[in-house]
């Protein structure tokens, strides 16, 4: 590379490599914090195997549609209420939201309050959705 091309373009490289550190901590970050991810054809298998399955959405977001059977505990209570779920820690657990994002937060949650298997739902109830799979609004 040209030398006077990289001080006339600095800050256009600087956000290219953020940029790209960015996308591989994306896809390598779930890996690292040792959360396995499930897709929806595993999520399906969990929730066919009587896993539990932990809705993490505001109260508005569950009413409008949620799978069914699912716990409800919005993310932002889900510390305090916790112990709630310590019956289901040697159970699977497959954790859901919109799009995955704030499930992966609860499954650290969970992981570190010593839950043995917790899975982040992939693409969260968008994704389930878009496999024609059940949603309630019950």
């Amino acid at each position: 590379m040209d030398m006077q091309f990289l001080q006339d373009n600095w800050m256009l490289l600087a956000l290219a490599m953020f940029s790209g550190a960015m996308l591989a901590w994306s896809f390598i970050g779930g890996r690292l914090s040792g959360v396995e991810q499930a897709d929806t054809l595993k999520a399906t298998r969990l929730y066919n195997d009587d896993a539990l399955v932990l809705d993490v959405r505001e109260d508005k977001e569950f009413a409008a549609g949620h799978i069914p059977k699912a716990k409800h505990i919005p993310l932002g209570q889900l510390g305090g209420r916790i112990k709630e779920l310590d019956k289901f820690k040697g159970k699977p657990v497959l954790i859901t939201c919109r799009s995955g994002q704030r499930s992966a937060s609860a499954c650290r949650m969970l992981k570190k309050a010593g839950f043995e298997t917790v899975y982040n739902q992939a693409g969260g109830i968008i994704a389930w959705e878009r496999a024609n799979l059940p949603v309630t609004q019950k």
